[in-house]
């Protein structure tokens, strides 16, 4: 972090705090986060509400996108409304600008403990018990689930006024309209979801990347869902079909539910708390979904690179999963289901 950004931040912080000053004493760019930057912040607050050592992390835009990620003011306000539901959420603080940190930004309270997966792969006490903490995925979902259109807090969303899988299907079939290499098997992929999409009855807000990585836990439990930045009006079974599709279980493959738990455990989390009961098979089409839809981010974030807008070894090595999960979406859609 630059000096000029750094001095900037602490009059920021002094002010939107109500504190006397503010010593930012450590500064510490993230790991993670591929689509935006995360800043992990240790200030020294002198007077006002957070008067003390107060750790947030800063979360600005990162010097290119994709385009359907949304603002950083928009994913203040997700996160907000996430926690009036009871979603457990860092705590959002304060929305910044362009002004202060040279783009746009917002602070955050620090959660507890960590949203690495290949920890949580190999590091069997993180997260406490693995069923129960399937089981409370579950309810934070559901209880995501309880915010529904139209919301005047969130009217910068649009408005759900067709299928939810063939906005995707049109969405995917333009980009790769578009693209300069052929992906057949994404192609055939897109038919299929074209051909069996299912009839959205309710609308809900949902995540839309609610997977393992995107959420951060200690040796207790979850303590707090994050990256909201995809979050859209959708059909609910769009985030139980991205939390278990094969391609987020990490290489656990036997762990259906995100690399970390059973199906049953996540369903039951889910309907304890929403009072309804989910039906199985119909995931199954969200998990085709999830796949063509990560498959077509995957494109674009390798996309990043190559343009020269944003050089970075992560992003050129992300689409080079495509490969892998246009096998596993043949595999999904052949003979048995097509």
């Amino acid at each position: 972090m630059q000096d000029a950004q750094r001095t900037a931040l602490e009059r920021f912080l002094a002010e939107r705090s109500g504190a006397r000053a503010v010593r930012i004493d450590d500064a510490r760019l993230l790991s993670g986060g591929a689509i935006q930057e995360n800043w992990l912040l240790k200030a020294t607050v002198t007077g006002g509400a957070h008067d003390g050592v107060l750790e947030c992390v800063l979360r600005a835009d990162a010097p290119s996108g994709v385009s359907v990620s949304h603002s950083r003011a928009r994913e203040f306000a997700l996160l907000q409304e996430a926690l009036r539901v009871g979603v457990t959420v860092p705590e959002p603080l304060w929305l910044g600008d362009t002004a202060v940190f040279g783009r746009d930004f917002f602070v955050m309270r620090k959660a507890r403990g960590t949203a690495a997966a290949h920890r949580l792969m190999k590091e069997p006490g993180l997260g406490g018990d693995r069923e129960r903490l399937t089981e409370r995925i579950g309810e934070e979902m559901a209880r995501l689930h309880t915010l529904r259109p139209p919301s005047e807090r969130l009217s910068f969303l649009p408005p759900p006024v067709r299928s939810p899988a063939l906005k995707g299907v049109e969405e995917f079939r333009a980009f790769l309209d578009g693209h300069h290499t052929p992906f057949p098997a994404l192609e055939w992929g897109i038919r299929w979801l074209e051909l069996h999409a299912p009839r959205t009855r309710e609308w809900v807000l949902a995540h839309r990347d609610f997977r393992t990585g995107n959420y951060m836990v200690d040796e207790a439990g979850l303590t707090a869902v994050l990256d909201w930045e995809f979050a859209a009006w959708s059909d609910p079974l769009e985030d139980l079909g991205w939390f278990c599709a094969r391609c987020w279980r990490f290489g656990q493959f036997d762990k259906e539910a995100g690399g970390i738990g059973s199906r049953e455990a996540l369903f039951r989390g889910y309907e304890r708390v929403s009072g309804l009961r989910l039906e199985r098979e119909a995931v199954f089409y969200w998990e085709v979904y999830a796949h063509v839809r990560w498959a077509v981010i995957a494109l674009q974030q390798g996309e990043r690179h190559v343009s020269g807008q944003e050089p970075s070894l992560e992003l050129a090595l992300t689409a080079h999963i495509v490969p892998e999960l246009e096998l596993e979406l043949l595999r999904m859609t052949g003979v048995g289901n097509a």
